[in-house]
């Protein structure tokens, strides 16, 4: 489910360039649609959130497919931008929060306490496959038989695979409504238990958002999104103004993606054998921040590379890592609703980040200070993360 919805999304810049070139529409105003996709999607993820811990996950699921199988299809036959915001924006933001991270990481990590964050990990690992798998298959098919054809493949894609693995696997919330127990134990970890370790089976966003753990993990995400979309977006031309070519520079993205892949293992992997989540998440931060340092100081093909791989492996903690520290903070029962609310800080973060960089950029001239900017951020991060109070035993 991640990697057909992160998939589509992530490609989103193969069709760039050809609806500028087909309509004279300028990129900023195409991009504006990404953007607007990204606050939709955050925004709805609140409610999306709330609904997960009460609904069964295949009929949200089968409704985000549909809504992002007609919106793609709409998108192919569009005119004007304000129609491509409504279809693209809109209705794809919409139908994107029902298959996101919310709704299919918290599905996951209900099932699992012991090894929750291995299997967090490995659900979260089709993020970045679906991004390595159909951005050049996305690609191609725009290269050969155009823009509109690539939206209507998308579209056809996701319903068939969303639809088809939603109303097969997704039936139910918890193990516990099969008359399962979660990680397969014979004796049940239930509501009650994680109430006696201070964790309610039902959360009110008042109380949420009175914690201050909540907070700071919500400014936490948020920020580092902000540095994590300004250097996705930004990260070509600055290689391009140091003499890298189109190809290579292009190529270096998906360097992120593939190391990012076997981070989001490592960091599930990691979190099920220390004692606090928070200190594999502070190890990601911290790999990225030295990741953006390499960049900053890239003069070469290799170095690009080399910044490539360490910040893609550090970026990779962030999928498995945020529902698993709030599932330690407020339980596995609420974790739907809390995850929801910190999606919608991350969107909001995500989508700053690369206005912001390329004011910045046009400020001072160069890259520098947005990169040093965001290694500051990081590293505050870092250390917010590390201020979280220790998790309760489980």
């Amino acid at each position: 489910m991640l990697a057909i919805n992160y998939g589509v999304r992530y490609s989103f810049g193969i069709f760039l360039k050809p609806m500028a070139e087909e309509y004279g529409w300028s990129r900023s105003i195409i991009s504006l649609g990404a953007s607007f996709n990204m606050l939709v999607y955050s925004f709805c993820s609140i409610f999306v959130g709330k609904m997960v811990d009460r609904v069964p996950p295949g009929r949200i699921i089968t409704t985000g497919a549909l809504i992002v199988s007609l919106s793609l299809f709409l998108t192919a036959f569009v005119q004007n931008p304000l129609t491509f915001y409504l279809t693209y924006g809109l209705l794809c933001g919409i139908g994107s929060a029902g298959l996101g991270v919310v709704v299919c990481n918290s599905s996951v990590a209900k099932w699992f306490h012991k090894s929750r964050g291995t299997a967090v990990g490995l659900a979260a690992m089709g993020i970045s496959g679906g991004t390595m798998a159909l951005t050049p298959l996305a690609g191609y098919i725009v290269k050969i038989y155009g823009w509109k054809t690539g939206f209507l493949s998308l579209g056809v894609m996701s319903f068939l695979i969303g639809v088809v693995l939603s109303r097969v696997f997704f039936r139910k919330t918890v193990p516990e409504a099969y008359g399962l127990y979660p990680d397969g134990e014979q004796k049940a970890w239930d509501t009650l238990e994680e109430k006696e370790n201070g964790h309610p089976g039902q959360l009110s966003r008042r109380v949420v958002i009175k914690n201050p753990q909540f907070w700071i993990m919500s400014v936490s995400f948020g920020l580092s999104y902000l540095a994590i979309m300004s250097v996705f977006i930004h990260q070509v031309p600055y290689a391009l103004d140091h003499g890298i070519t189109k190809v290579a520079a292009a190529s270096s993205l998906a360097a992120v993606s593939i190391s990012a892949f076997f981070g989001q293992f490592f960091f599930g992997w990691l979190s099920d054998r220390i004692r606090d989540s928070k200190y594999a998440a502070a190890l990601g931060f911290f790999i990225m921040s030295f990741g953006m340092y390499l960049l900053l100081n890239m003069k070469s093909l290799e170095m690009l590379y080399f910044f490539a791989i360490v910040f893609g492996f550090g970026y990779g903690c962030l999928a498995p890592i945020t529902p698993i520290l709030l599932a330690e903070r407020f339980g596995r029962h609420a974790l739907g609703a809390v995850y929801g609310l910190v999606t919608f800080f991350i969107g909001i973060g995500g989508s700053i980040g690369p206005f912001l960089a390329g004011y910045m950029y046009d400020h001072f001239g160069s890259y520098g200070h947005v990169w040093l900017f965001n290694i500051v951020i990081l590293i505050c991060v870092t250390t917010a993360i590390l201020s979280l109070k220790p998790k309760k035993s489980l």
